[in-house]
Protein backbone atom coordinates (compact mmCIF):
# COMPACT_ATOMS: atom_id res chain seq x y z
CA UNK A 1 0.00 0.00 0.00
CA UNK A 2 1.25 3.47 -0.86
CA UNK A 3 0.83 6.43 1.44
CA UNK A 4 -0.79 9.23 -0.51
CA UNK A 5 0.95 12.56 -0.27
CA UNK A 6 -2.52 14.12 -0.46
CA UNK A 7 -3.95 12.37 2.56
CA UNK A 8 -5.54 14.97 4.80
CA UNK A 9 -8.54 16.47 3.02
CA UNK A 10 -11.94 17.61 4.33
CA UNK A 11 -15.17 17.30 2.30
CA UNK A 12 -18.52 19.11 2.47
CA UNK A 13 -21.57 18.12 0.38
CA UNK A 14 -24.73 20.24 0.26
CA UNK A 15 -27.98 19.06 -1.32
CA UNK A 16 -30.05 21.38 -3.50
CA UNK A 17 -32.76 21.92 -0.87
CA UNK A 18 -30.13 22.57 1.78
CA UNK A 19 -28.26 25.27 -0.18
CA UNK A 20 -29.04 28.98 -0.26
CA UNK A 21 -30.04 29.11 -3.93
CA UNK A 22 -31.07 25.56 -4.87
CA UNK A 23 -27.63 24.61 -6.20
CA UNK A 24 -25.99 21.28 -5.61
CA UNK A 25 -22.61 22.05 -4.03
CA UNK A 26 -19.64 19.77 -3.43
CA UNK A 27 -16.41 21.02 -1.88
CA UNK A 28 -13.12 19.62 -0.68
CA UNK A 29 -9.87 20.92 0.71
CA UNK A 30 -6.90 19.30 -0.95
CA UNK A 31 -4.23 18.93 1.70
CA UNK A 32 -0.74 17.57 1.13
CA UNK A 33 1.77 15.90 3.38
CA UNK A 34 4.04 18.92 2.93
CA UNK A 35 3.13 22.56 3.43
CA UNK A 36 4.17 23.50 -0.11
CA UNK A 37 2.87 21.57 -3.11
CA UNK A 38 2.20 24.08 -5.94
CA UNK A 39 -1.12 23.71 -7.79
CA UNK A 40 -2.52 25.19 -10.99
CA UNK A 41 -5.98 25.55 -12.57
CA UNK A 42 -6.37 24.32 -16.15
CA UNK A 43 -8.84 23.24 -18.81
CA UNK A 44 -8.15 19.87 -20.46
CA UNK A 45 -9.35 19.81 -24.06
CA UNK A 46 -10.36 16.49 -25.68
CA UNK A 47 -7.28 16.47 -27.90
CA UNK A 48 -5.05 16.78 -24.80
CA UNK A 49 -6.68 13.91 -22.92
CA UNK A 50 -4.54 10.73 -22.94
CA UNK A 51 -5.93 7.65 -24.66
CA UNK A 52 -3.54 5.24 -22.93
CA UNK A 53 -3.18 6.36 -19.36
CA UNK A 54 -0.13 5.46 -17.27
CA UNK A 55 0.12 6.23 -13.56
CA UNK A 56 3.44 7.54 -12.30
CA UNK A 57 3.03 6.32 -8.72
CA UNK A 58 2.22 2.71 -9.66
CA UNK A 59 2.25 0.53 -12.76
CA UNK A 60 -1.48 1.05 -13.29
CA UNK A 61 -2.41 1.52 -16.94
CA UNK A 62 -5.79 1.77 -18.65
CA UNK A 63 -6.99 2.36 -22.20
CA UNK A 64 -9.42 5.27 -22.05
CA UNK A 65 -12.54 5.72 -24.21
CA UNK A 66 -12.62 7.86 -27.31
CA UNK A 67 -14.50 11.18 -27.43
CA UNK A 68 -13.69 12.56 -23.97
CA UNK A 69 -15.39 15.72 -22.77
CA UNK A 70 -13.57 18.96 -22.02
CA UNK A 71 -13.13 19.50 -18.25
CA UNK A 72 -11.47 21.72 -15.66
CA UNK A 73 -8.80 20.34 -13.36
CA UNK A 74 -6.50 21.51 -10.53
CA UNK A 75 -3.36 19.39 -11.07
CA UNK A 76 0.06 19.62 -9.51
CA UNK A 77 2.12 22.40 -11.07
CA UNK A 78 5.09 20.04 -11.18
CA UNK A 79 3.91 16.72 -12.70
CA UNK A 80 6.83 14.59 -11.51
CA UNK A 81 4.51 12.48 -9.34
CA UNK A 82 1.55 12.39 -11.71
CA UNK A 83 -1.46 14.54 -12.50
CA UNK A 84 -3.43 14.74 -9.21
CA UNK A 85 -6.26 16.60 -11.00
CA UNK A 86 -8.37 16.75 -7.81
CA UNK A 87 -11.47 18.76 -8.77
CA UNK A 88 -13.32 19.91 -11.86
CA UNK A 89 -16.49 20.22 -13.91
CA UNK A 90 -16.90 18.73 -17.38
CA UNK A 91 -18.64 20.13 -20.47
CA UNK A 92 -21.91 18.41 -19.48
CA UNK A 93 -21.87 20.17 -16.09
CA UNK A 94 -20.98 17.12 -14.06
CA UNK A 95 -18.69 17.86 -11.12
CA UNK A 96 -16.18 15.58 -9.47
CA UNK A 97 -13.70 15.90 -6.61
CA UNK A 98 -11.25 13.13 -5.77
CA UNK A 99 -10.24 12.08 -3.29
CA UNK A 100 -11.05 12.21 0.41
CA UNK A 101 -8.48 9.80 1.85
CA UNK A 102 -10.31 7.59 4.36
CA UNK A 103 -9.62 4.84 6.88
CA UNK A 104 -10.31 1.13 7.10
CA UNK A 105 -9.42 -1.76 9.41
CA UNK A 106 -7.13 -4.76 9.35
CA UNK A 107 -9.95 -7.32 8.90
CA UNK A 108 -10.96 -5.66 5.62
CA UNK A 109 -7.39 -5.41 4.34
CA UNK A 110 -6.86 -9.07 5.17
CA UNK A 111 -10.00 -10.12 3.30
CA UNK A 112 -9.52 -7.85 0.27
CA UNK A 113 -5.89 -6.63 0.15
CA UNK A 114 -4.98 -3.40 -1.54
CA UNK A 115 -3.65 -3.65 -5.10
CA UNK A 116 -0.02 -2.52 -5.20
CA UNK A 117 -0.41 -1.43 -8.81
CA UNK A 118 -4.02 -0.33 -8.64
CA UNK A 119 -5.52 3.10 -9.15
CA UNK A 120 -5.64 5.96 -6.64
CA UNK A 121 -6.02 9.67 -6.09
CA UNK A 122 -3.33 10.48 -8.63
CA UNK A 123 -5.47 8.98 -11.39
CA UNK A 124 -9.17 9.18 -10.58
CA UNK A 125 -10.22 12.56 -11.93
CA UNK A 126 -8.34 12.09 -15.20
CA UNK A 127 -9.77 8.63 -15.92
CA UNK A 128 -13.34 9.43 -14.86
CA UNK A 129 -14.56 13.02 -15.29
CA UNK A 130 -14.22 13.27 -19.11
CA UNK A 131 -16.44 10.20 -19.62
CA UNK A 132 -19.58 10.77 -17.52
CA UNK A 133 -22.89 12.50 -18.18
CA UNK A 134 -24.31 12.46 -14.64
CA UNK A 135 -23.24 12.02 -11.04
CA UNK A 136 -24.75 8.54 -11.04
CA UNK A 137 -22.66 7.61 -14.10
CA UNK A 138 -19.59 8.80 -12.23
CA UNK A 139 -20.25 6.33 -9.42
CA UNK A 140 -20.87 3.52 -11.91
CA UNK A 141 -17.63 4.19 -13.82
CA UNK A 142 -15.50 4.36 -10.67
CA UNK A 143 -17.16 1.21 -9.33
CA UNK A 144 -16.27 -0.73 -12.47
CA UNK A 145 -12.69 0.56 -12.40
CA UNK A 146 -12.30 -0.44 -8.74
CA UNK A 147 -13.64 -3.93 -9.34
CA UNK A 148 -11.41 -4.48 -12.38
CA UNK A 149 -8.14 -2.85 -11.32
CA UNK A 150 -8.36 -2.41 -7.56
CA UNK A 151 -6.92 0.44 -5.52
CA UNK A 152 -3.86 0.84 -3.33
CA UNK A 153 -5.61 3.12 -0.80
CA UNK A 154 -8.97 3.87 0.80
CA UNK A 155 -10.78 6.87 -0.69
CA UNK A 156 -14.01 8.83 -0.77
CA UNK A 157 -15.02 10.32 -4.14
CA UNK A 158 -17.54 13.12 -4.76
CA UNK A 159 -19.88 13.55 -7.74
CA UNK A 160 -22.66 16.01 -8.50
CA UNK A 161 -24.89 17.22 -11.27
CA UNK A 162 -27.61 19.86 -11.02
CA UNK A 163 -30.03 17.30 -9.54
CA UNK A 164 -28.03 14.83 -7.46
CA UNK A 165 -24.98 14.43 -5.23
CA UNK A 166 -23.33 11.03 -4.75
CA UNK A 167 -20.53 10.04 -2.39
CA UNK A 168 -18.63 6.78 -2.98
CA UNK A 169 -16.29 5.12 -0.48
CA UNK A 170 -13.89 2.29 -1.23
CA UNK A 171 -13.56 -0.79 0.98
CA UNK A 172 -10.38 -2.84 0.74
CA UNK A 173 -8.83 -3.27 -2.66
CA UNK A 174 -11.93 -3.88 -4.82
CA UNK A 175 -15.16 -3.18 -2.90
CA UNK A 176 -17.17 0.01 -2.58
CA UNK A 177 -20.47 1.62 -1.65
CA UNK A 178 -22.07 4.90 -2.74
CA UNK A 179 -24.89 6.91 -1.23
CA UNK A 180 -26.98 9.64 -2.77
CA UNK A 181 -27.03 12.63 -0.42
CA UNK A 182 -30.64 13.63 0.36
CA UNK A 183 -31.62 16.95 -1.21
CA UNK A 184 -32.32 18.56 2.17
CA UNK A 185 -29.10 17.37 3.84
CA UNK A 186 -25.42 18.15 4.11
CA UNK A 187 -22.38 15.99 4.87
CA UNK A 188 -18.97 16.64 6.41
CA UNK A 189 -16.37 13.92 5.72
CA UNK A 190 -12.97 14.22 7.45
CA UNK A 191 -10.58 11.42 6.40
CA UNK A 192 -12.52 8.49 7.79
CA UNK A 193 -15.13 6.06 6.49
CA UNK A 194 -18.45 7.88 6.90
CA UNK A 195 -21.34 6.09 5.13
CA UNK A 196 -23.44 4.35 7.76
CA UNK A 197 -26.70 2.42 7.30
CA UNK A 198 -27.14 0.85 3.84
CA UNK A 199 -30.47 -0.11 2.34
CA UNK A 200 -29.62 -2.81 -0.21
CA UNK A 201 -33.18 -2.61 -1.59
CA UNK A 202 -33.06 1.14 -2.42
CA UNK A 203 -31.21 1.60 -5.74
CA UNK A 204 -32.29 5.24 -5.90
CA UNK A 205 -30.19 5.99 -2.82
CA UNK A 206 -27.45 3.33 -2.76
CA UNK A 207 -25.08 1.63 -5.16
CA UNK A 208 -22.43 -0.93 -4.21
CA UNK A 209 -20.12 -3.64 -5.49
CA UNK A 210 -22.30 -6.58 -6.43
CA UNK A 211 -20.93 -9.00 -3.82
CA UNK A 212 -20.56 -6.51 -0.96
CA UNK A 213 -22.98 -8.12 1.49
CA UNK A 214 -21.86 -11.68 0.69
CA UNK A 215 -18.20 -10.64 0.96
CA UNK A 216 -18.75 -9.20 4.45
CA UNK A 217 -20.60 -12.34 5.56
CA UNK A 218 -18.02 -14.77 4.20
CA UNK A 219 -15.17 -13.00 5.97
CA UNK A 220 -17.06 -12.30 9.22
CA UNK A 221 -16.48 -8.56 8.87
CA UNK A 222 -19.74 -7.34 10.40
CA UNK A 223 -19.60 -7.02 14.21
CA UNK A 224 -23.25 -5.80 14.42
CA UNK A 225 -26.68 -7.28 13.73
CA UNK A 226 -27.39 -4.83 10.90
CA UNK A 227 -25.25 -3.49 8.03
CA UNK A 228 -23.51 -0.26 9.01
CA UNK A 229 -20.79 0.40 6.44
CA UNK A 230 -18.66 2.40 8.90
CA UNK A 231 -18.78 -0.38 11.52
CA UNK A 232 -17.93 -3.04 8.93
CA UNK A 233 -15.31 -1.29 6.79
CA UNK A 234 -14.17 1.74 8.81
CA UNK A 235 -11.94 2.38 11.80
CA UNK A 236 -12.30 3.53 15.39
CA UNK A 237 -8.86 4.51 16.63
CA UNK A 238 -7.19 7.08 18.83
CA UNK A 239 -5.96 8.81 15.68
CA UNK A 240 -9.56 9.13 14.47
CA UNK A 241 -10.53 10.87 17.70
CA UNK A 242 -7.74 13.42 17.44
CA UNK A 243 -7.29 13.77 13.69
CA UNK A 244 -10.69 13.13 12.11
CA UNK A 245 -13.82 13.32 14.25
CA UNK A 246 -13.05 16.77 15.74
CA UNK A 247 -13.39 18.26 12.26
CA UNK A 248 -16.84 16.75 11.75
CA UNK A 249 -17.83 17.86 15.26
CA UNK A 250 -16.79 21.46 14.60
CA UNK A 251 -18.56 21.64 11.24
CA UNK A 252 -21.77 20.18 12.63
CA UNK A 253 -21.51 22.57 15.58
CA UNK A 254 -21.34 25.47 13.14
CA UNK A 255 -24.30 24.39 11.02
CA UNK A 256 -26.51 23.50 13.99
CA UNK A 257 -25.13 23.85 17.55
CA UNK A 258 -28.09 21.99 19.02
CA UNK A 259 -27.24 18.86 17.06
CA UNK A 260 -23.95 18.35 18.92
CA UNK A 261 -24.74 19.89 22.31
CA UNK A 262 -24.24 16.49 23.95
CA UNK A 263 -21.19 15.59 21.83
CA UNK A 264 -17.48 16.26 22.18
CA UNK A 265 -14.73 16.56 19.55
CA UNK A 266 -13.88 12.92 20.27
CA UNK A 267 -17.41 11.53 19.93
CA UNK A 268 -17.39 8.49 17.66
CA UNK A 269 -21.12 8.45 16.93
CA UNK A 270 -21.58 11.61 14.89
CA UNK A 271 -24.10 11.26 12.05
CA UNK A 272 -23.14 11.09 8.37
CA UNK A 273 -26.32 12.66 6.96
CA UNK A 274 -26.95 15.99 8.69
CA UNK A 275 -29.44 18.85 8.54
CA UNK A 276 -28.51 22.49 9.12
CA UNK A 277 -30.65 25.03 10.96
CA UNK A 278 -30.55 27.32 7.89
CA UNK A 279 -29.77 27.29 4.18
CA UNK A 280 -26.04 26.82 3.57
CA UNK A 281 -24.09 29.46 1.62
CA UNK A 282 -20.75 29.51 -0.16
CA UNK A 283 -19.46 31.61 2.74
CA UNK A 284 -20.58 28.95 5.22
CA UNK A 285 -18.66 26.27 3.35
CA UNK A 286 -15.56 28.45 3.13
CA UNK A 287 -15.77 29.24 6.85
CA UNK A 288 -15.90 25.59 7.86
CA UNK A 289 -13.15 24.57 5.44
CA UNK A 290 -10.98 27.40 6.82
CA UNK A 291 -11.75 26.72 10.46
CA UNK A 292 -9.29 26.06 13.25
CA UNK A 293 -11.70 25.61 16.19
CA UNK A 294 -12.36 29.31 16.65
CA UNK A 295 -14.19 30.16 19.89
CA UNK A 296 -13.14 26.88 21.50
CA UNK A 297 -10.18 25.99 23.76
CA UNK A 298 -8.57 24.14 20.83
CA UNK A 299 -7.71 27.10 18.56
CA UNK A 300 -3.96 27.04 17.71
CA UNK A 301 -4.12 30.76 16.85
CA UNK A 302 -5.63 31.86 20.16
CA UNK A 303 -3.47 34.24 22.22
CA UNK A 304 -0.95 32.21 24.19
CA UNK A 305 -1.74 28.94 22.40
CA UNK A 306 1.03 26.56 21.39
CA UNK A 307 0.14 25.01 18.03
CA UNK A 308 2.42 22.07 18.82
CA UNK A 309 0.31 20.98 21.78
CA UNK A 310 -3.27 21.55 20.62
CA UNK A 311 -5.05 18.19 20.79
CA UNK A 312 -6.98 18.23 17.51
CA UNK A 313 -6.04 18.63 13.87
CA UNK A 314 -7.70 21.79 12.45
CA UNK A 315 -9.44 21.98 9.06
CA UNK A 316 -7.77 25.19 7.91
CA UNK A 317 -4.13 24.16 8.13
CA UNK A 318 -0.80 25.10 6.60
CA UNK A 319 -0.98 21.99 4.39
CA UNK A 320 -4.09 23.21 2.51
CA UNK A 321 -3.09 23.40 -1.18
CA UNK A 322 -6.32 24.26 -2.94
CA UNK A 323 -10.03 24.42 -2.24
CA UNK A 324 -12.59 23.91 -5.00
CA UNK A 325 -16.27 24.53 -4.29
CA UNK A 326 -18.16 23.14 -7.28
CA UNK A 327 -21.56 24.80 -7.70
CA UNK A 328 -24.17 23.68 -10.24
CA UNK A 329 -26.94 26.28 -10.33
CA UNK A 330 -30.56 25.56 -11.26
CA UNK A 331 -32.67 27.85 -13.40
CA UNK A 332 -29.63 29.20 -15.26
CA UNK A 333 -28.93 28.23 -18.87
CA UNK A 334 -26.57 25.26 -18.84
CA UNK A 335 -24.04 27.15 -20.96
CA UNK A 336 -23.07 29.24 -17.94
CA UNK A 337 -24.65 27.63 -14.88
CA UNK A 338 -21.54 25.81 -13.56
CA UNK A 339 -19.10 27.68 -11.32
CA UNK A 340 -15.85 26.46 -9.78
CA UNK A 341 -14.98 28.59 -6.76
CA UNK A 342 -11.23 28.22 -6.30
CA UNK A 343 -8.51 29.29 -3.90
CA UNK A 344 -4.97 28.24 -3.12
CA UNK A 345 -2.82 27.68 -0.01
CA UNK A 346 -3.90 27.94 3.61
CA UNK A 347 -7.64 28.64 3.86
CA UNK A 348 -7.80 30.87 6.95
CA UNK A 349 -5.91 33.51 4.98
CA UNK A 350 -7.22 33.33 1.41
CA UNK A 351 -10.38 34.15 -0.53
CA UNK A 352 -12.39 32.37 -3.22
CA UNK A 353 -12.48 33.31 -6.89
CA UNK A 354 -15.48 32.17 -8.99
CA UNK A 355 -14.71 30.74 -12.42
CA UNK A 356 -17.30 29.78 -15.02
CA UNK A 357 -16.21 26.38 -16.28
CA UNK A 358 -17.57 26.36 -19.85
CA UNK A 359 -14.28 27.76 -21.17
CA UNK A 360 -11.28 26.57 -23.16
CA UNK A 361 -8.60 28.24 -21.03
CA UNK A 362 -7.97 29.68 -17.58
CA UNK A 363 -6.32 32.95 -16.51
CA UNK A 364 -2.54 32.76 -16.60
CA UNK A 365 -2.01 33.75 -12.96
CA UNK A 366 -3.96 30.61 -11.96
CA UNK A 367 -2.82 28.41 -14.86
CA UNK A 368 0.93 29.02 -15.09
CA UNK A 369 2.04 28.21 -11.55
CA UNK A 370 5.81 27.83 -11.40
CA UNK A 371 7.92 25.38 -9.44
CA UNK A 372 9.89 28.21 -7.88
CA UNK A 373 8.34 31.09 -6.00
CA UNK A 374 6.70 33.81 -8.10
CA UNK A 375 4.39 36.21 -6.29
CA UNK A 376 2.53 36.92 -9.54
CA UNK A 377 1.15 33.37 -9.40
CA UNK A 378 -2.06 33.05 -7.38
CA UNK A 379 -0.69 29.96 -5.62
CA UNK A 380 2.55 31.56 -4.50
CA UNK A 381 1.01 34.89 -3.50
CA UNK A 382 -1.43 33.07 -1.24
CA UNK A 383 1.31 30.81 0.12
CA UNK A 384 3.33 33.87 1.11
CA UNK A 385 0.31 35.50 2.76
CA UNK A 386 -0.38 32.37 4.80
CA UNK A 387 3.26 32.14 5.90
CA UNK A 388 3.37 35.74 7.10
CA UNK A 389 -0.08 35.73 8.69
CA UNK A 390 0.46 32.52 10.66
CA UNK A 391 3.35 34.16 12.52
CA UNK A 392 1.51 37.46 13.08
CA UNK A 393 -2.06 36.23 13.39
CA UNK A 394 -3.46 38.72 15.90
CA UNK A 395 -1.78 41.71 14.26
CA UNK A 396 -2.76 40.93 10.67
CA UNK A 397 -6.10 39.11 10.70
CA UNK A 398 -8.18 42.28 10.54
CA UNK A 399 -6.55 43.20 7.23
CA UNK A 400 -7.11 39.68 5.93
CA UNK A 401 -10.75 39.58 7.01
CA UNK A 402 -11.39 42.97 5.37
CA UNK A 403 -9.87 41.61 2.15
CA UNK A 404 -11.94 38.43 2.35
CA UNK A 405 -15.19 40.34 2.89
CA UNK A 406 -14.53 42.73 0.02
CA UNK A 407 -13.44 40.06 -2.45
CA UNK A 408 -16.33 37.73 -1.67
CA UNK A 409 -18.69 40.63 -2.26
CA UNK A 410 -16.96 41.24 -5.57
CA UNK A 411 -17.24 37.54 -6.43
CA UNK A 412 -21.02 37.50 -6.02
CA UNK A 413 -21.29 40.76 -7.95
CA UNK A 414 -19.25 39.30 -10.81
CA UNK A 415 -21.44 36.21 -11.08
CA UNK A 416 -24.56 38.39 -11.27
CA UNK A 417 -22.95 40.66 -13.85
CA UNK A 418 -21.85 37.81 -16.08
CA UNK A 419 -25.24 36.08 -15.81
CA UNK A 420 -26.91 39.32 -16.92
CA UNK A 421 -24.49 39.84 -19.79
CA UNK A 422 -25.02 36.31 -21.06
CA UNK A 423 -28.79 36.63 -20.86
CA UNK A 424 -28.83 39.98 -22.65
CA UNK A 425 -26.57 38.75 -25.45
CA UNK A 426 -28.44 35.47 -25.77
CA UNK A 427 -25.01 34.12 -26.59
CA UNK A 428 -24.62 30.50 -27.63
CA UNK A 429 -21.94 28.05 -28.65
CA UNK A 430 -18.45 29.43 -29.12
CA UNK A 431 -19.64 32.95 -28.34
CA UNK A 432 -20.53 31.92 -24.78
CA UNK A 433 -17.24 30.09 -24.32
CA UNK A 434 -15.27 33.11 -25.49
CA UNK A 435 -17.29 35.56 -23.39
CA UNK A 436 -16.97 33.44 -20.26
CA UNK A 437 -13.22 33.14 -20.78
CA UNK A 438 -12.94 36.92 -20.99
CA UNK A 439 -15.10 37.31 -17.90
CA UNK A 440 -12.93 34.86 -15.95
CA UNK A 441 -9.80 36.76 -16.95
CA UNK A 442 -11.27 40.03 -15.70
CA UNK A 443 -12.33 38.43 -12.43
CA UNK A 444 -8.90 36.87 -11.91
CA UNK A 445 -7.10 40.14 -12.64
CA UNK A 446 -9.17 41.94 -10.02
CA UNK A 447 -8.69 39.31 -7.32
CA UNK A 448 -5.00 38.94 -8.10
CA UNK A 449 -4.46 42.71 -7.81
CA UNK A 450 -6.27 42.73 -4.46
CA UNK A 451 -4.19 39.74 -3.31
CA UNK A 452 -0.91 41.40 -4.29
CA UNK A 453 -1.99 44.57 -2.49
CA UNK A 454 -2.77 42.54 0.62
CA UNK A 455 0.58 40.76 0.40
CA UNK A 456 2.38 44.11 0.22
CA UNK A 457 0.44 45.45 3.21
CA UNK A 458 1.19 42.38 5.31
CA UNK A 459 4.89 42.43 4.46
CA UNK A 460 5.12 46.09 5.46
CA UNK A 461 3.27 45.58 8.74
CA UNK A 462 5.03 42.36 9.71
CA UNK A 463 8.42 43.85 8.96
CA UNK A 464 7.98 46.40 11.73
CA UNK A 465 8.11 43.79 14.48
CA UNK A 466 10.64 41.05 13.85
CA UNK A 467 13.78 39.87 15.66
CA UNK A 468 16.53 42.34 14.88
CA UNK A 469 14.26 45.39 15.09
CA UNK A 470 15.84 48.37 16.86
CA UNK A 471 14.63 51.81 17.88
CA UNK A 472 16.69 54.37 19.82
CA UNK A 473 13.78 55.47 21.98
CA UNK A 474 14.35 52.55 24.35
CA UNK A 475 17.92 53.62 25.13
Amino acid sequence: MFSSKHSSCTTILVGKKASYDGSTIIARNEDAGDAVNPKKFVVVEPEDQPRNYQSKLTKFTVKLPDNPLRYTSVPDAVPDNGVWGEAGINAHNVAMSATETITTNSRVIGADPFEKNGLGEEDLLTITLPYINSAREGVQRVGKLLEKFGTYESNGILFSDVNEIWYIETAGGHHWVAQRIPDDAYVIAPNQTEIQEIDFDDPDSFMFSKDLRKFAQQHHLNPTTHFNFTKVFGSDTQLDRHYNTPRAWYGQRYFDPESVKDKTPMSNNLPFICHANRRITIEDIKYVLSSHYQDTPYDPFAPGADYKTVPYRPIGINRNQELSILQLRPGIPSAYSAVQWLTFASNPFNTLTPFFTNVVNTPDCYRDTTETLDSHNAYWANRLISLIAADHYQALMQDIEDYQLEEMGYAHERIAQVDKQMAEKEASGSHVVRALGQANARTADHVMKATEDLLTKLVVKASQDVPGSFTREHY
